[in-house]
């Protein structure tokens, strides 16, 4: 049974909880089949039951940009992507490849004694304290045209970061105590395991307005079936994420960079950071992976979607917005190490550097490397100024493309299907989000060998990255281009008409993708079948003296 606690104090301390429950999917449903099982899934132990038994593939690399991996969870560490030519611990660029002891990856949000950013900022909140600095106290008047509009967008993002401020201080302050106040009473109980009857006696003790008003919280949600432990993991949750909000996200007076300790306004640099590719927190990173690769011929855990791949860690994403510089980075290392996909499950509203990004980009479209992003989860209409990184090019390719052709966009579907197809968080766009996948109540490998369920289109995205990898590894001729157009032509259609995320309208599905229906890696085998390869390229290729900025040619 599974709980979830609603928990509001206002200004007088007075609350209410709702629990509910509610419905479950198979704890594998994203592997299901559509035609053979009735869950909207992508069909992977169908695949492998009747189209790849016994077939060979070769060993993909799939680079997991995103806030870390455990590399040493009882699912994944088999699969773990280990750099043969460096000797670990020795403390030496074996490989010389500008990065010492990378074994499983890199972590460009660290420096070399080993220190990690854990919370950062938004990216609207770099871009305030960037124009303040430039624009407060300044007359409009005295503007040029060109300051005039810069100066609109210091006016914009002043208003986001203080209203952000000002809503989140309040909550912030109240979960704070109400977070205390339940701690409080796990120690005057003096146990680990607290019952209903001993938050009564509490209760009846206490003289405390607010740990009286907590207290009828607790009594009321532990009776409905919750337990103290999933309450205070809650009410955890509700004050970490207000004291992210207030002291991290939006607190322009938060510099993270200074723990990394690069020139940050170089965006050419390229050699920073450290080995550490788990950092503080891995929570995303590892069920990111799982989702991917976790062990499918063990009988622990779950399965991933993908049998013959090794996990890359490339630690890019910190609790807040990523960086461009990292993300540009954490691409190219991903290409120069040999990753045939990239899964990256982030995104913001802005992109101030999005020529370095872009660049990246180009540098695995030129390599073949598919490039798998997740939507966003606004429930909002993506465009090519409000969701970040994108595939259009700033400027076009080398090949003269606008689009990078080897970027795969991916929304959000619900394990329910019917007019309820659609993640109701998921972001869309007919023009611009590519396909979808399955994305809620998606289960998948925790740190520290535990497993939880996740939503989002972070989940969506490796689900679609798994089946990009099975494409790879059992018909490595297929180009980065021809995998994509492959699961896009291969989807399950969503014929009914759906929810719109973020309203009640219903639909067309064609409305919210480009390939109007859900990943289907059985049909996507199928079609692979009968797929003529065009690839010409080894990935992972370089040159040695040249940093790996070129790619060699392979017959």
């Amino acid at each position: 049974m599974k709980f979830r606690l609603l928990l509001v104090i206002a200004l007088f301390w007075s609350g209410f909880v709702a629990v509910y429950a509610q419905d479950e999917p198979p704890a594998n449903w994203f592997n299901l089949d559509p035609a053979t099982d009735s869950v909207p899934g992508v069909g992977t132990e169908r695949t492998y039951q009747n189209l790849l038994k016994g077939k060979k593939s070769r060993t993909i690399i799939v680079a997991v940009l995103d806030s870390g991996v455990d590399y040493e969870h009882e699912d994944l560490k088999e699969v773990m992507w280990v750099n043969a030519d460096e000797i670990a611990g020795n403390g030496i660029d074996d490989d010389k490849n500008g990065y010492v002891d990378d074994m499983h990856g890199w972590n460009f949000l660290g420096n070399k004694n080993g220190e990690n950013v854990n919370h950062d900022t938004y990216e609207v909140t770099r871009l305030y304290k960037t124009l303040k600095a430039k624009y407060e106290g300044k007359s409009v008047s005295s503007l040029s045209e060109s300051e005039k509009k810069e100066y609109a967008k210091y006016e914009e993002y002043k208003k986001v970061v203080e209203e952000k401020r000002k809503d989140a201080e309040p909550k912030f302050a109240n979960y704070s105590a109400v977070f205390d106040a339940v701690k409080s009473i796990e120690k005057q109980v003096g146990k680990d395991s607290i019952t209903l009857a001993d938050v009564k006696k509490v209760k009846a003790a206490t003289k405390d307005k607010l740990q009286g008003a907590v207290t009828d919280i607790l009594i009321q949600a532990m009776g409905s079936g919750a337990t103290f432990n999933d309450i205070k993991a809650e009410v955890q949750e509700l004050y970490d994420y207000y004291d992210k909000q207030l002291n991290y996200a939006y607190n322009p007076d938060y510099d993270s960079r200074a723990i990394v300790g690069d020139n940050y306004a170089d965006v050419n640099e390229r050699y920073y950071g450290n080995n550490d590719v788990r950092g503080p927190d891995s929570f995303h990173g590892t069920h990111v992976a799982g989702i991917i690769a976790a062990k499918r011929d063990n009988t622990i855990g779950i399965k991933g979607v993908a049998d013959n791949v090794r996990i890359m860690s490339v630690r890019t994403v910190p609790d807040g917005d990523e960086r461009d510089k990292d993300v540009a980075n954490a691409i190219y290392y991903a290409v120069d190490n040999g990753a045939a996909v990239i899964n990256m499950s982030f995104g913001k509203g802005a992109s101030p550097e999005k020529e370095a990004v872009d660049k990246a980009v180009k540098y695995a479209l030129k390599n073949d490397v598919l490039l798998v992003h997740a939507a966003g989860n606004d429930g909002k209409e993506n465009d090519f100024e409000n969701n970040f990184p994108h595939d259009k090019f700033k400027k076009k390719s080398l090949f003269g493309l606008k689009f990078a052709e080897n970027w795969i966009e991916v929304g959000a579907t619900n394990w329910q299907g019917g007019e309820n197809s659609a993640a109701s968080f998921s972001n869309y766009s007919k023009d611009l989000v590519d396909v979808f996948a399955p994305g809620t109540s998606i289960y998948s490998t925790a740190p520290g060998s535990a497993y939880k369920n996740a939503d989002g289109t972070s989940m969506a995205s490796p689900v679609t990255a798994g089946v990009a990898a099975v494409l790879r590894a059992y018909y490595p001729n297929l180009t980065a281009k021809q995998v994509k157009d492959i699961i896009m032509q291969s989807v399950t259609p969503v014929k009914e008409k759906v929810y719109q995320p973020g309203s009640e309208e219903l639909v067309p599905f064609s409305q919210l993708a480009v390939a109007a229906g859900e990943v289907n890696l059985y049909k996507a085998v199928q079609l692979a079948g009968q797929t003529k390869g065009k690839r010409k390229w080894e990935w992972g290729s370089r040159d040695k003296k040249s940093n790996g900025k070129e790619a060699i040619a392979v017959p």
